[in-house]
């Protein structure tokens, strides 16, 4: 797989493109890379996207940073290399590109730096300024441009439509299953472990407090059975979302307990995999009830395994 930033680049491919912010690549997206990728392996072309450096609702909205997000394009680019795509090109969505009409995006990307001969977009895909184009557009100026139109239906799951903003609502409600359904996979975030108050290794149960790399979307508040991806090895964790109002605390904090595990990680990179919501987060009489109810927490994860 090639990563081909725009900005520096001539075409060389004869491309099948898919179009979308793939926040997540949950199941409807690789439904759409997929088709993309068969497509493309029987008209003798590169497999390919075009991933924005940065959210297009960071522009449009002008919302800055302030996207909460699935995926990291850095998780982004794993997924797709494993789905078989050829050719990530990037670029970042700027007020220039923004303002584009749909016609210069269709001619200045997609066909002069792009090469492309069949584009592939979801149903509802809009494009341009101010979201001007749709399917039926990008059609007409294929027919005009030389390249196919392949147009993704919604994908359903036990009748409803799968959506990222479906699954950042699952994430906020603290369905995790639901939301795992939905993605194809569970749902992780990560970030680099950094020094806490040493309460949970003083109570028997050390902690990683996490600080997040991203804006990702943050389940709600409580205990989750999760997986800690340490160096491409997985361990089984415990994972608190919360404010520690057992000791009145006033900051959210990610604080990770992985079983069996006493290595010092600090400053280390760590992805944190959701499997399943357990439990509320508590604010106990004291510390030893909150100490019999993470023994609790631990055998609960430890049946499962």
């Amino acid at each position: 797989m090639k990563i081909i930033d725009l900005n520096n680049y001539e075409h060389n491919y004869n491309t099948a493109v898919a179009l979308g912010n793939f926040d997540g690549i949950h199941k409807g997206h690789q439904y759409l890379i997929n088709d993309t990728i068969k497509k493309a392996n029987g008209r003798n072309l590169k497999p390919s996207i075009l991933l924005f450096k940065n959210h297009t609702k960071t522009i449009v909205n002008n919302k800055g940073s302030n996207i909460n997000i699935l995926t990291s394009n850095e998780q982004k680019i794993k997924i797709l290399k494993k789905m078989g795509i050829e050719l990530i090109y990037t670029m970042v969505f700027n007020e220039d590109i923004m303002k584009l009409s749909g016609e210069e995006f269709v001619e200045q990307i997609l066909v002069n730096k792009l090469n492309a001969k069949l584009v592939t977009i979801g149903f509802d895909y809009r494009f341009g300024y101010k979201a001007s184009g749709d399917s039926n557009y990008l059609k007409e100026l294929g027919n005009k441009y030389d390249f196919e139109t392949n147009i993704i239906m919604p994908v359903y799951i036990n009748g409803e439509v799968v959506s990222s903003t479906k699954i950042r609502n699952l994430i906020k409600l603290g369905n995790i299953k639901k939301a795992n359904e939905f993605l194809g996979r569970p749902y992780s975030f990560v970030g680099n472990v950094v020094k806490g108050n040493q309460r949970g290794s003083k109570m028997g149960y050390p902690t990683a407090n996490v600080n997040l790399f991203y804006n990702y979307i943050i389940p709600k508040t409580g205990v989750y059975e999760t997986i800690t991806i340490i160096e491409n090895k997985e361990f089984i964790s415990l994972t608190n979302i919360g404010y520690n109002p057992t000791f009145n605390g006033e900051k959210l904090k990610i604080e990770n307990h992985i079983l069996n595990f006493d290595k010092n990680i600090y400053g280390k990179t760590i992805e944190i995999k959701f499997i399943d919501f357990i439990r509320e987060d508590i604010k106990f009489s004291t510390v030893k009830e909150l100490i019999n109810q993470i023994q609790q927490d631990v055998n609960y994860i430890k049946k499962d395994q």
